[in-house]
C-alpha cells in the first residue's frame, strides 16, 4: 500500500481542524484543502477523480469536479434544503410559526419548570419521523420550523434546542434509509427482517441513552450559561394570524408520513419526496393567505419571500455542503479510508476489539466527511471480507458500523444537518458539535457494550 497518501491526509485533517477552530472561513478551508488533496493524489500517482465526463486534463478536472458537485447537490439534497429554507421563511413571514408556538405552548406550559424533559422527548419522536423521512438535513429543518420555536419559548437555550433536533437524526434505520438499502444489498438480507430483528432491538436502548445524556448535558450547560444569553420569555399575546395557520408548519411532516412507502392505506402507494412536499405546502399556504385577505393579486411578494429564503440557504448551506464533498473526495483518493482498514488488519486484535475499532473508524470517517452515507458507502462493501477474516458474522459487524456512520454525522461541523440548523438558529456548527459530543460518545460506548462485550 502507498502510505504517503494516508499520512498526508492525516496531516491535512489536523491542519483543517486547527483552521476551523481558529474560525477561518469554513467554505474556503474545506474547498482549498479538498482541492489540495485531489492534486496530491494525482502527484502521488494514486487513483484519479471519478467524473461523469473528464476534460482530459487533470488540472481542468478539478473544476469539472466542482461543477459536478454543484450539479449533483443542487439537483438532490441542495434543492431539498433550499425548498425547506424558502418554506420556513414564508412561514415566518405570514406568522404561521407564531401561531403554532402560541397554541402548542398551552399544553406544554407543564414543562416550563422542566424544559429539558420536553427537549429529550424530541429525540424518540424525531427518530420515528426519521424512519419515514430519511433525510437528516430535511427532517431537522422541518423540526426547526415546527418544534424549535416551541422549545425556545419553553425556556431552552438555542443550542440545547438545536442539539436535540440534530440528535433525532442520528440513527439511520428503516426501509427508506440509504445506508440500510446498501447494507441489505451487501448482506443479501430482507429489508423488513433487518429492520425489525436487528435495527430496532439495538436502537431503542441507544435512544434511551441519548435522551438521558442530552437531559444531563443540556441542563448542565444551560445552567452555566450567563443569564443575559438565555432566551427571554416572550409575550403571551395572541398572534394576528388565524388559528388554523398552526397546521401549516407541520403540514409537510404530515404529508411525508401519509404519502410514503410505509403507508398501506393507498394502493398503489403515492410517494412524495421532501422537495415536492415543500412546494406543495407552499402553495397550500398561498391559498390560505389568499382566502384570508380576499385578494390573490398581492401574492407576488410571497414568491419573493420564498425565493429569498431559498437563496439564503444556498449561499450559506448548500455551498458549504459542496465544499465538504470536495474535501471528502480528497480524503478518499489519498487513501485515508484504505489506510484505516489496513491499520486495523495489521494490529491483530481479538474480533470484539477489531469490531469496536472498525466501528470507531467509520464514526470518525463520518465525522470528517460530514456524511454518514459517504462513510458507510466507502466502508460497507468491505464488511463481508473483514468479518470473514476475523471470524465474525457479517450482520454482527455491519449493524454497529451502519449506526456509527450516522452517529458520526452529528458531531461533524461540515455535516449538512448541522450547517443548516446552525444557520437558522444563528449559531456556529462547532458549538453544536461540542454539545453533541458527550452524548454521542456515551451512546457509542453503550453500543460497544451491548454488541461486542
Amino acid at each position: 500500500m502507498h502510505y504517503a497518501g494516508p499520512i498526508l491526509s492525516v496531516l491535512v485533517i489536523l491542519l483543517v481542524a486547527r483552521l476551523l477552530l481558529q474560525k477561518h472561513n469554513t467554505h474556503a478551508v474545506l474547498l482549498f484543502s479538498g482541492i489540495g488533496m485531489l492534486l496530491a493524489a494525482h502527484w502521488l500517482g494514486l487513483e484519479g477523480m471519478q467524473l461523469r465526463q473528464s476534460t482530459g486534463n487533470t488540472y481542468f478536472d478539478l473544476f469539472a469536479a466542482l461543477k459536478e458537485a454543484f450539479s449533483k447537490t443542487n439537483a438532490g439534497v441542495g434543492l431539498m434544503i433550499m425548498a425547506i429554507g424558502g418554506f420556513v421563511a414564508y412561514m415566518d413571514h405570514i406568522g404561521a410559526s407564531d401561531v403554532l408556538v402560541y397554541w402548542a405552548m398551552k399544553p406544554l406550559k407543564l414543562f416550563r419548570k422542566q424544559p429539558h424533559i420536553a427537549a429529550s422527548l424530541v429525540i424518540p419522536i424525531g427518530q420515528v419521523l426519521f424512519v419515514a423521512i430519511p433525510s437528516a438535513a430535511g427532517l431537522a429543518l422541518l423540526l426547526m420550523a415546527s418544534l424549535y420555536p416551541i422549545l425556545t419559548r419553553l425556556g431552552l437555550s438555542k443550542l440545547s434546542a438545536v442539539a436535540v433536533i440534530t440528535a433525532s437524526t442520528v440513527f439511520g434505520i428503516g426501509p427508506a434509509c440509504a445506508t440500510t438499502a446498501s447494507a441489505i444489498q451487501i448482506m443479501k438480507m430482507d429489508t423488513i427482517l433487518y429492520f425489525l430483528e436487528y435495527q430496532i432491538p439495538m436502537v431503542w436502548p441507544l435512544t434511551l441513552c441519548l435522551m438521558l445524556s442530552y437531559y444531563l448535558v443540556n441542563r448542565y450547560y444551560d445552567r452555566k450559561q450567563p443569564a443575559e444569553e438565555k432566551p427571554a420569555e416572550e409575550s403571551e399575546k395572541k398572534p394576528s394570524a388565524p388559528c388554523v395557520y398552526a397546521v401549516l408548519p407541520i403540514l409537510p411532516i404530515a404529508l411525508l408520513l401519509v404519502f410514503s412507502e410505509l403507508s398501506t392505506w393507498i394502493a398503489p402507494p403515492i410517494v412524495l419526496d421532501t422537495s415536492t412536499v415543500m412546494f406543495l405546502s407552499f402553495f397550500v399556504a398561498l391559498l390560505f393567505e389568499g382566502l384570508r385577505h380576499r385578494n390573490f393579486r398581492d401574492l407576488g411578494n410571497a414568491f419573493n419571500v420564498f425565493w429569498t429564503g431559498m437563496a439564503d440557504i444556498f449561499k450559506s448551506v448548500v455551498t458549504l455542503i459542496i465544499a465538504a464533498e470536495i474535501f471528502a473526495q480528497g480524503l478518499i483518493l489519498l487513501g485515508f479510508i484504505d489506510g484505516l482498514l489496513e491499520l486495523t488488519q495489521q494490529i491483530g486484535l481479538g474480533k470484539g476489539l477489531v469490531g469496536m475499532m472498525l466501528t470507531t473508524m467509520i464514526f470518525l470517517a463520518s465525522m470528517l466527511m460530514g456524511s454518514g452515507n459517504a462513510a458507510f458507502f466507502a466502508f460497507g462493501p468491505l464488511v463481508p471480507g473483514l468479518a470473514g477474516s476475523i471470524g465474525m458474522a457479517t450482520t454482527t459487524l455491519m449493524l454497529p458500523m451502519q449506526l456509527a456512520a450516522s452517529m458520526g454525522r452529528a458531531v461533524s461541523p461540515v455535516a449538512g444537518v448541522l450547517i443548516a440548523t446552525a444557520q437558522i438558529a444563528g449559531l456556529n456548527s462547532i458549538d453544536i458539535v461540542k454539545r453533541n459530543l458527550i452524548p454521542m460518545v456515551t451512546t457509542l460506548i453503550l453500543l460497544f457494550l451491548l454488541h461486542f462485550i
